[in-house]
């Protein structure tokens, strides 16, 4: 059974009408279309009883039929109300769809209000986003050799910006190196805006690439990924240019701990919570518990940040097949920052990384 087909199963047994399938990353992990259609309407409509539709901008129709898709597509043109012409779709198949499922978390208000404008006696009741998250949440054997691939690529840029790294370079010409080597070797995506930051810099953990100098005697934070076939790598390394203090050796050394730590322990039967505590207690451990300041991890696969979260709370049971980061970090405002990242994915007795780069420090 299709992923797709089990969506329009979950639809008949809550006896729903049709469902409103509005994420592109869900549309995409159903169909094989994906395309971000950011201000347009981009839908897919799924029946209980009968073929689901695809609704899309004009310009979008073509490269959907190219897919394969073997359902009907409709288009629409930017002059064109979106919802008007869906719901005149919709009552050809279902002329009064009363029961009705929608992503909760990705339906926009002012869309929600066109569709109860069309549809007044519908009842949006049934949440589709629990749906999608456990579906994601087991990949396929097909989804991991995608995500085996991106991490390949990711190695890959690692090896290149740390080549790259120099004393006075900025950290955004690094960056700029790196993935300018990528394209030349046929890396098109990267799956998020590659970060690379030096000293301080680096106890910003959302913080963003910018001019700032490498200096020689400090840590240099590296997170980046790629999209390969549609799935996305994501990892962290942490590198040394230069010597350094026993105190940036010593973070590197709690952090590296904690993640190899972790990465042993992951296998089927844990939670999620737990898995958290094996690497925040040895951070905790060693005196820097208040700096390891956001979960051990997240799902990922066509995201960058899929369900689960790896965090205290949260006692999800891991099985074979979840993939998702195991991350810490420690960041100590005005001084360094330290993150050591591999995604990995749950195996039959343990989990494997899709990255290879080395954790140990690295000296440049």
């Amino acid at each position: 059974m299709s992923q797709l087909e089990k969506v329009q199963k979950w639809v008949a047994d809550h006896r729903l009408d049709v469902a409103y399938i509005s994420n592109f990353e869900s549309i995409k992990y159903l169909t094989g279309f994906g395309s971000d259609p950011i201000e347009r309407v981009l839908a897919l409509f799924v029946f209980p009883d009968q073929d689901p539709f695809l609704f899309a901008p004009a310009l979008e129709v073509e490269a959907i039929k190219d897919t394969g898709w073997k359902y009907p597509v409709y288009g629409y043109l930017d002059h064109e109300q979106p919802f008007h012409l869906i719901a005149n779709y919709i009552r050809e198949r279902n002329a009064n769809p009363v029961h009705w499922g929608i992503e909760e978390d990705n339906l926009t208000v002012d869309r929600y209000e066109v569709l109860r404008s069309e549809f007044p006696n519908a009842k949006f009741g049934a949440n589709l986003t629990p749906v999608f998250e456990k579906l994601r949440m087991v990949k396929t054997a097909d989804e991991i050799k995608k995500l085996k691939a991106a991490g390949a690529e990711a190695d890959f840029a690692f090896q290149v910006g740390f080549d790259a790294v120099a004393a006075g370079k900025t950290e955004a010409e690094v960056a700029a190196e790196l993935e300018y080597v990528l394209k030349k070797r046929g890396v098109m995506e990267m799956s998020f805006e590659t970060l690379i930051q030096a000293g301080a810099h680096a106890a910003e953990p959302h913080g963003a690439t910018a001019m700032n100098k490498i200096e020689n005697n400090e840590l240099i934070l590296f997170d980046l990924g790629t999209v390969h076939d549609g799935y996305i790598s994501d990892a962290s390394r942490t590198v040394a240019l230069g010597q350094l203090s026993d105190k940036q050796a010593d973070i590197y050394k709690v952090c590296l701990e904690a993640q190899l730590t972790a990465q042993d322990y992951a296998k089927p039967g844990i939670t999620a919570a737990s898995l958290d505590k094996v690497a925040r207690d040895i951070i905790d451990k060693a005196g820097y518990g208040e700096y390891f300041i956001h979960r051990l991890g997240h799902g990922m696969g066509m995201g960058e940040h899929e369900f689960p979260s790896i965090m205290e709370g949260n006692d999800l049971v891991l099985e074979e097949g979840m993939c998702f980061s195991i991350e810490p970090g420690i960041y100590i405002p005005g001084f360094a920052g330290v993150r050591i990242e591999d995604c990995v994915h749950i195996t039959k007795d343990g989990c494997e990384p899709f990255t290879h780069t080395s954790k140990e420090l690295k000296y440049l």
